[in-house]
């Protein structure tokens, strides 16, 4: 483990803690996740902040005509599959779990369009249980970037930073790391100069040996 790295990060992201996708409960974190997938937090949290108003519970969303949930999301990327994915977790929900959200990663990921990211992220935030790390295209990145990880698909990446990091640190390292490629390690771009990671980082090495940076 490079506790050095966490330690840095921790001390440029002292606000960084959870996700930023509002909810009140975890139906509406679950169906905030969905809606998440290559889509912004800032424009998911548009679309929920009337969509919460209109569904208050896996029934409203079960019981809900499919053509005006995706009007209703229409916004976001890839929304007529969220509709879709949206209404039949929470029919199986329903049918399945009493219409409360399941709290562990083996039955999350029975959800349909429920993958380890999006059931990582509703353990976490909405049921305080950490049972692995939230591994989304920034994490990819800058763990790939800086050397924690290797592997190109995400549950292997992810079980990479499970071995490299104590269990207690799983949560505040995908919220640190979300935030480092979200304001500095960027897709595009990324700015090199300010980051507090560089040193460290084989990515930034690399650029600059090659004379990139």
């Amino acid at each position: 483990m490079d506790a050095h790295i966490l330690t840095l990060l921790k001390r440029e992201y002292p606000e960084v803690r959870g996700t930023a996708l509002r909810h009140r409960n975890p139906v509406e974190l679950l169906v905030a996740t969905i809606l998440s997938a290559q889509t912004t937090d800032v424009q998911v949290n548009k679309v929920t902040e009337k969509l919460f108003k209109k569904y208050r519970s896996a029934e409203d969303y079960a019981g809900a005509d499919l053509e005006e949930l995706r009007n209703d999301i229409r916004s976001v990327n890839f929304y007529r599959n969220k509709g879709r994915f949206i209404q039949e977790c929470c029919r199986m929900i329903l049918n399945d779990y009493g219409g409360s959200v399941p709290d562990s990663m083996e039955e999350l990921v029975k959800l349909p369009g429920v993958n380890r990211k999006t059931a990582n992220v509703v353990l976490t935030n909405a049921f305080g249980k950490v049972e692995g790390v939230v591994v989304d295209t920034h994490v990819m990145r800058v763990s790939r970037r800086l050397g924690l990880a290797t592997e190109s698909k995400r549950e292997k990446i992810e079980r990479e930073l499970m071995n490299a990091f104590p269990r207690e640190e799983w949560a505040i390292l995908s919220d640190l790391l979300i935030a480092h490629g979200r304001r500095v390690c960027r897709a595009r771009n990324p700015r090199c100069e300010e980051c507090v990671l560089r040193e460290r980082c084989l990515h930034y090495r690399k650029m600059r040996a090659e004379g990139k940076e």
